[in-house]
């Protein structure tokens, strides 16, 4: 397969994602969501050891990843929008669960 040159559309949203800020930091998380630091581990695929020092003070503090707070946004954005976004789109993005049915909260 050949790879597809990049058009104007294809640069444009390119540019469009290279400026995206799609994050939402622990602590905004947190403070939004009621869960755990368990639960965040989990969302972000970090320990539980890593969450509590994103929300510890002192020498032991280290700040989230961009990659983990835009985990954080992605799973924001899906608990506020799921209903709204085509299964079909859903199925693309998200890898099928176990049993193949895409869930109908």
């Amino acid at each position: 397969m050949t790879p597809q040159a990049l058009g104007r559309r294809e640069l444009a949203l390119l540019h469009f994602y290279c400026g995206c800020q799609f994050s939402m930091t622990p602590h905004e998380f947190y403070a939004r969501w009621g869960v755990t630091h368990t639960q965040i581990a989990q969302i972000c695929g970090v320990s539980e050891a890593s969450v509590d020092r994103w929300f510890s003070h002192g020498k032991h503090h280290r700040v989230a990843e961009v990659r983990h707070r835009r985990k954080l946004a992605e799973m924001h954005f899906i608990w506020e929008h799921y209903e709204r976004v085509p299964l079909e789109l859903v199925a693309y993005i998200c890898s099928p669960p176990r049993n193949g049915q895409v869930p109908s909260p």
